[in-house]
């Protein structure tokens, strides 16, 4: 049977990324997520709302036709020669230097009577020399318009006007202000919102002003909310500008307006697109369709408001006014003026060109670059990487810090953007996006991963550690039980003398002994990664490498061998206290290509390795009785775990073998080993060199040297035995130091 994950591993990559596909498509306006940009907006309003400065800017008035104005001055609109009155009092009485209107004068004025009197003098009166003459004396006086344009010749006002994108045929009324520019020069002009009509200022009245622009805004949110607002529109190819833009132009004398445009847009990357409006050297920020972000100071009285009453009758202090910038316009409810705003719901629409004026002239503007969305796209993708290599390989308690330190780290930098450099980048968007895919992720591994580990453990649980089970369980490797050949480290553990012990033993006994030594032997096996192969009555078996990968196998093994001979003194201890016999452990160890796999018969099957590198461990364990050591290992192994310091034991054929092999006995780690220990390794190591090289006699001083310093050593005397036989029975010609053991 073969467990396999990749489907699984395959659909939730797939929803991954097609997540992120859609959500990029968003914020690229290839797709429209309604409520993903409602969650923008909330979040804009949010970073608005807790960014504001709150503070008043005195260098804007509102004069405000509010409630107690038509209260007192009657209902709106008043006679033009009361606002030639109030034009007057603005600049005459109260010098300031610059004046707006939030209104729109599209109809005559004819509460005068200049045209009743103009019909009897076609008609009935005619020939009354008197009243003609009294007629033209008047007229000036009666004619309101022609005296509201009077009082702004020769003065720095800006008139207001609306203009429509409505497709149906509407009139065009009055007469707009002079154009910016011709649409046709600029290739970026089909961006502009086009407007199909407009209600103007009559022309008399705006030709008598300095300026003029709209004040109606064409790109209000989806939910009603005024965020932002175009500073430019397209009329029958020409290219027009904004009432705040009018004014702070008119402010500065009128300079010229540079369009700042980049390349390498649209389909073929060879279009050209509005990035930014300079006057005299301050760059506006706007995107393609010239909208900017409205930069509000706050809720409703960011400005000083004055009564358009208290102007009329002069009772306001000179000081209020004198240089300061007046915007008319009204805060009545019945005169239909009142917006939706991030900041306040019910919002003065004449305060928001109060507020763009005021961030042109502070240089405030919060900006969405051209190029953010290269960088937003960016950051979506990175979210979709974390989410399909990084959170499936980390546990669950580290995912969530992952998770958290992401989400908390991607709001506190969007907010660093917005605070440090004023650009407003999509905050709802990323969040969204990394929570969803953190989700599906816990989704996968809460159904699928545990039913993984349950297999896993259904598998391999009888013969690996649950830890290497549940480590198994989140690795991305495909585990099999199919029989396949990998290089890995086998160990054999067995008890010496065990016949013997047994003999003098009950049953019940026995079994309690049995266990008392198994259980800590595999347990030191499952805390170095090992996989228990079979328990042969007093011996273990057990390998390294399989069924998960692990490329120190040979270290790990060498490892718990080491373990295993620290934790035989605590077994001898245990035994010594019950009254059990004391016992003995031999360990062999070795590194090779192995057979691994379920293996057995239709009635029988375990998971096992086999080959000749197992034989040849099993042949180790046996070789450490006769050399009066506890653990041997292969050269092999030494040569896979450097780590470690070893005694070098012989160089032997081993039953059924040929080819002779290094067989050495692991002492422990570099900083386990004594300086006397290491010079006894020296010695040795000489001893072995002569005595290969048929050197009799000094081989045999070295190893009586050593026999004598260490007389519990069976190694040293097993040597000089054999150096007096070969005094005796020199070797064959071709001897090449090897030793050939004849038994198991």
């Amino acid at each position: 049977m073969k467990f396999s994950n990749k489907w699984l591993k395959f659909y939730r990559h797939l929803a991954c990324v097609l997540i992120t596909l859609l959500f990029m498509a968003h914020i690229a306006h290839w797709l429209h997520i309604p409520t993903l940009q409602r969650m923008e907006n909330i979040l804009y309003d949010l970073r608005l709302s807790a960014t504001v400065a709150n503070t008043v800017d005195p260098r804007i008035v509102i004069i405000d036709i509010d409630e107690e104005s038509l209260a007192k001055e009657g209902r709106w609109p008043w006679r033009r020669d009361k606002l030639a009155y109030l034009v007057d009092m603005m600049f005459d009485y109260y010098n300031v230097k610059l004046l707006g209107f939030d209104v729109v004068f599209s109809e005559p004025d004819t509460s005068g009577g200049v045209e009743l009197l103009e019909k009897l003098a076609a008609g009935p009166l005619q020939k009354d020399a008197e009243f003609l003459w009294t007629l033209e004396t008047v007229r000036p006086k009666l004619s309101y318009d022609d005296v509201f344009a009077k009082s702004l010749e020769n003065r720095p006002v800006v008139l207001g006007y609306f203009a429509s994108h409505r497709t149906e045929k509407t009139p065009e009324v009055g007469m707009l202000p002079a154009p910016l520019a011709a649409a046709d020069e600029y290739p970026f002009s089909p961006l502009l919102f086009e407007e199909k009509s407009y209600t103007a200022n009559l022309p008399k009245l705006q030709a008598a002003a300095m300026s003029g622009g709209f004040f109606n805004n064409p790109n209000v949110d989806e939910d009603g909310v005024y965020r932002r607002l175009p500073l430019l529109i397209n009329y029958k190819n020409q290219v027009y500008e904004a009432l705040s833009l009018a004014l702070y132009r008119t402010l500065l004398g009128k300079p010229e307006v540079k369009f700042i445009t980049g390349n390498g847009y649209g389909k073929d990357n060879i279009d050209s697109q509005l990035e930014g409006l300079d006057i005299e050297g301050f760059q506006i920020p706007v995107d393609q369709s010239s909208t900017l972000l409205v930069p509000y100071r706050g809720r409703q009285g960011s400005f000083p408001y004055v009564s358009a009453t208290d102007v009329l009758n002069g009772v306001v202090d000179v000081e209020k006014l004198k240089d300061k910038i007046v915007i008319i316009g009204t805060s009545a409810a019945g005169l239909l003026d009142l917006r939706v705003t991030p900041v306040q719901n019910i919002y003065p629409g004449v305060e928001v060109h109060a507020n763009i004026l005021s961030g042109l002239l502070d240089q405030t503007i919060k900006s969405r670059p051209s190029n953010i969305l290269g960088a937003e796209l960016a950051e979506l993708l990175f979210i979709c990487l974390i989410a399909v290599l990084v959170f499936p390989r980390l546990p669950v308690f580290l995912s969530a810090i992952v998770f958290s330190a992401l989400l908390v780290g991607g709001i506190a930098f969007n907010f660093y953007c917005w605070t440090a450099w004023n650009i407003d980048t999509m905050l709802a968007t990323p969040i969204t996006l990394l929570t969803l895919l953190y989700g599906i992720q816990i989704f996968f591994g809460f159904f699928f991963e545990s039913r993984k580990k349950k297999q896993m453990g259904n598998m391999f649980g009888q013969y690996i550690p649950p830890e290497l089970v549940e480590q198994m369980s989140q690795s991305d490797e495909e585990f099999s039980l199919k029989g396949e050949s990998r290089e890995m480290t086998v160990l054999f553990s067995d008890v010496r003398g065990f016949t013997t012990i047994s003999e003098g033993m009950e049953p019940q006994e026995l079994c309690e002994l049995i266990n008392d030594i198994l259980t800590p032997v595999t347990h030191v096996i499952h805390e170095s990664k090992g996989t228990i192969d079979k328990y042969i009555g007093d011996a273990i078996m057990a390998f390294w490498g399989a069924p998960m990968h692990n490329p120190q196998h040979a270290g790990y093994a060498v490892k718990a061998g080491l373990a295993i001979l620290q934790a035989l003194t605590a077994i001898q201890q245990d035994f010594k206290a019950k009254g059990w016999p004391e016992i003995d452990i031999g360990i062999g160890i070795n590194t090779g290509k192995m057979s691994v796999g379920n293996m057995g018969s239709q009635f029988r099957i375990a998971y096992t390795v086999m080959g000749d590198a197992v034989n040849l461990g099993s042949r180790l364990e046996g070789l450490t009785k006769q050399y009066g050591v506890k653990m041997i290992v292969s050269e092999s192994t030494l040569q896979a775990a450097p780590e470690f310091i070893y005694r070098e034991l012989d160089k032997v054929r081993v039953k059924g073998k040929h080819k002779p092999i290094a067989i050495y006995e692991p002492l422990g780690v570099t900083a386990d080993i004594s300086p006397e220990q290491l010079q006894t390794l020296n010695l040795l190591n000489q001893g072995l060199r002569d005595y290969r090289q048929q050197q009799w006699a000094s081989a045999q001083l070295i190893f009586g040297q050593l026999a004598e310093q260490h007389p519990h050593d069976k190694l040293y005397p097993i040597y000089l035995d054999r150096i007096a036989y070969y005094l005796e029975s020199p070797p064959e010609n071709d001897w090449d130091g090897a030793f050939t053991h004849t038994s198991k």
